[in-house]
């Protein structure tokens, strides 16, 4: 008996706690709803919401896999003592070469360490050493040719550059890839910020190094159309965000309304975890494409679902095939068998 009130005490406890929960906020477990309202609201003219003509411009650009920055090498130059590499370019200069024949001018090392002076001078290896001694070294070389050479040597370009410059694709761990040297994690960072990360890290095989960074392609930033596809599924494209979309632009994209689709559309617009509920924000098509109304052709941002309603009928007709289908394939089976046998019976398998 004393445990039977307590179980009844536990649910008077229980039933109020149940509805101030599902009355409080927003929560995963409330039952589907429809977010298009059958009369859309009027836009209000104070509304924070930007839209065609009010737009606004986006925060700074974070970078996310799987975006392609575009990096320049504007300095690099590598910490002495610099051992030079295939692809490294010397500038160097001989004062008293043939005069039909000068030695003045940038030469890049090749894939075999060399460098090629011409046809009369042949080619010296120079890869391991540094410029003072590869200075020394052509030196030696150019001495049985030309009496008392004077050689200038001075480096011009470092393959290195080479390594860093171009693009670069943001990977699934969230850094780039500069080759040889290494790789920096950039994910989260503004533009400026992943320069600085970057020139940081290079910093420790390079002079003060400098790198110009850019975004190259805005893959991580996306919207979606969603279109519903009259009981055949839905349809899912998915479109870049360059800041300056709205509404009328991404129905363009897909090249306007399809004939499974009703005029009903809304964006549904996520918000973080715990910020609060997400938005749902009902679309006049007729006012913004027949009436130039700027109301409601809403500025798109990242992470936005432009969803179009299906035309009722057409998907009630659908609804309607899909369940008439079968039968009229049973009695179509039906009748071609009873076909059959007629025939035979009047005819004979020899008519077949």
């Amino acid at each position: 008996m004393q445990s039977l009130s307590r179980i009844k005490v536990a649910r008077a406890i229980s039933l109020p706690v149940v509805i101030l929960a599902a009355t409080c906020g927003c929560t995963a477990f409330l039952e589907p709803r429809e977010p298009y309202p059958v009369t859309p609201p009027e836009p209000s003219a104070s509304s924070p919401v930007p839209r065609e003509l009010d737009m606004v411009s986006l925060p700074a650009y974070t970078i996310e896999p799987p975006d392609i920055l575009f990096i320049q090498a504007v300095k690099i130059v590598p910490k002495p003592p610099h051992r030079l590499e295939p692809f490294d370019a010397l500038l160097i200069r001989v004062m008293n070469a043939f005069a039909d024949q000068p030695i003045s001018d940038a030469y890049f090392i090749d894939p075999e360490g060399t460098v090629d002076l011409g046809p009369t001078y042949g080619r010296v290896k120079v890869t391991g050493l540094t410029t003072d001694e590869a200075q020394a070294e052509i030196r030696r070389h150019l001495s049985a040719i030309i009496e008392n050479p004077e050689v200038s040597v001075s480096l011009a370009a470092s393959s290195g550059a080479q390594q860093i410059s171009g693009e670069h694709l943001v990977g699934p761990d969230g850094r780039v890839n500069l080759s040889t040297y290494g790789s920096v994690y950039v994910a989260g960072l503004t533009l400026d910020q992943a320069r600085y990360a970057i020139e940081k890290h290079l910093s420790q095989y390079l002079e003060q190094p400098q790198v110009a960074v850019d975004v190259f392609a805005y893959n991580s930033k996306t919207y979606y159309v969603i279109t519903q596809g009259a009981g055949n599924g839905d349809d899912v494209a998915e479109f870049p965000i360059t800041g300056n979309e709205t509404v009328l632009d991404a129905i363009a994209q897909l090249g306007g309304l399809s004939q499974l689709s009703s005029t009903r559309i809304f964006i549904a617009r996520p918000a973080p975890n715990g910020v609060g509920c997400e938005q749902i924000m009902p679309v006049s098509w007729s006012e913004i494409s027949r009436g130039g109304s700027t109301a409601t052709n809403y500025q798109l941002m990242p992470h936005d679902r432009l969803y179009i309603v299906e035309d009722p009928f057409i998907r009630f007709n659908s609804t309607v095939f899909k369940v008439i289908q079968p039968f009229e394939r049973m009695f179509g089976f039906i009748s071609l068998g009873t076909g059959m046998l007629n025939q035979i019976k009047r005819f004979g398998l020899g008519s077949l």
